[in-house]
């Protein structure tokens, strides 16, 4: 996992470096420089911009000018408060105008179609939350130092930082400690993803799911198809009043009358490892006070997604009261207007907040879709994903992404690590279907390829 730290902890990591800051100036630039040449192709005959402003982040960039006209190439240095209106030509612009610690608002030079190099992060970009004030230059890529930003990995900032590189300056460690947030890569998921014994079976890692109904069946059968591919032992799927047709052959379906199903399902559920209720489950009032029932009793970890959402906003004591009466590990599964629903707010920019407060306030492991994924934990640590990508809006993908985390629960995978790891994997296997034409149910087929590369280190 690569540690994601805010403006203050980073701050306080800096106050507290053994080494002096110009120490951490000299290395900070070393690593500027080293990523220039290799963005340069080498130094003869290259030509290098440097927007330096006054702080540490200006300081970098002139440690790093100095080590590349050393090697050769030719430096400009241009201050950042009387910086042109358009920069000369240059093959590469480093800008080392404004860092994390910086305020208020800062326009960019014109820049042309030269290649720009942030320092830490692009000018102008929050650090905390992602947001942009004034003229941001898109960089191709960011050197950042010590450990990783949440304002790195959150839009609109996300998409202007390009190829995002961490340089271990002599904090990596310190930073290491003072993170609350990390960011899963493919030796986390690989560490996590259960294996079957020798001796395993189909009830080892059994999935309950309660799903789908006469106007969106679809849903409980992507669920299921998530499920199975994710390597459930094996899936019963009920939808209430109702029988799902285009199913994968290897799911069991269990009839449950229209209403009234709630008991019938907590008597059932000895066998099972996991549920997950909600996906196109249906909002009558029935349904939901039957859903709000087994969700809230059943003793075995939980997914609640889709309408199961739903149905616990919609309670007369609250999502919090309601969700913190389960005595099971719960993962929820919210995007951006469920969120609404459950908390009366939308998620606003600093999404890494705003997942926290909600899995503070349920008890429970929170998921918020998004790009990137936060999982949260209620302790306040928080999971990030980034495997994927505009491919997945399109309707099912969150169905198939509940089935997934409830066969990794199935399967003994912890809740923080289950939601997050679900997420990796779905993510993965949608960045192996084409750009466009791809539906959910692909990404339930691709699953086993993102299993496979999470074993193989995410090559």
């Amino acid at each position: 996992m690569l540690p994601i730290v805010t403006p203050n902890e980073m701050r306080a990591v800096d106050a507290a470096a053994p080494e002096s800051s110009e120490v951490l100036i000299a290395r900070a630039g070393a690593a500027v420089a080293r990523t220039a040449i290799r963005m340069l192709g080498g130094s003869y005959g290259r030509t290098v911009n440097i927007i330096a402003g006054k702080g540490n982040n200006g300081a970098d960039g002139r440690a790093a000018g100095a080590r590349l006209a050393a090697r050769g190439i030719r430096v400009r240095v241009f201050d950042a408060e009387h910086c042109p209106v358009e920069l000369p030509l240059a093959d590469l612009v480093i800008d080392a105008a404004y860092g994390t610690g910086s305020r208020g608002t800062w326009q960019s030079p014109d820049v042309g179609g030269m290649s720009v190099l942030a320092v830490d992060l692009p000018s102008g970009v929050d650090a905390l939350d992602g947001q942009i004030s004034g003229g941001v230059l898109p960089a191709a890529a960011t050197v950042t130092f010590g450990a990783l930003k949440p304002g790195l990995l959150l839009p609109p900032a996300s998409q202007l930082v390009g190829c995002v590189e961490v340089a271990e300056i002599g904090l990596g460690s310190a930073a290491a400690a003072a993170a609350h947030a990390w960011l899963v890569e493919a030796s986390d998921v690989a560490e996590w993803l259960p294996r079957r014994a020798a001796t395993a079976h189909k009830w080892r890692a059994a999935v309950r799911l309660l799903a789908g109904s006469a106007e969106m069946p679809g849903a409980a059968a992507l669920a299921a198809r998530g499920a199975m591919r994710a390597g459930a032992g094996i899936v019963q799927l009920s939808s209430p009043g109702t029988l799902v047709g285009d199913l994968p052959n290897e799911v069991v379906q269990h009839r449950l009358p229209v209403g009234g199903w709630g008991a019938q399902v907590l008597d059932n559920l000895d066998r099972f490892h996991a549920l997950v209720i909600g996906p196109g489950l249906g909002r009558t009032d029935e349904t939901a006070g039957q859903t709000r029932l087994v969700a809230v009793e059943a003793p075995v970890p939980t997914v609640i997604d889709g309408d199961g959402l739903f149905a616990a906003a919609w309670s007369r004591e609250g999502a919090g009261a309601l969700l913190r009466r389960r005595t099971t590990a719960t993962v929820l599964t919210p995007h951006d207007g469920e969120y609404a629903l459950l908390t009366g707010d939308t998620p606003g920019a600093d999404r890494f907040c705003a997942a926290r407060r909600l899995a503070t306030d349920t008890g429970c492991v929170v998921l918020l879709k998004g790009a990137p994924t936060i999982v949260a934990e209620p302790t306040g640590s928080v999971f990030v994903v980034n495997t994927g990508d505009r491919r997945l809006a399109t309707a099912g993908t969150g169905d198939v992404l509940a089935g997934v985390i409830g066969a990794l629960l199935a399967a003994g995978v912890s809740a923080f690590r289950a939601a997050a790891a679900g997420a990796w994997l779905h993510g993965r296997a949608a960045g192996h279907a084409l750009e466009y034409g791809m539906v959910a149910g692909d990404v339930a087929d691709l699953l086993p390829r993102a299993w496979a590369d999470a074993l193989a280190g995410g090559a």
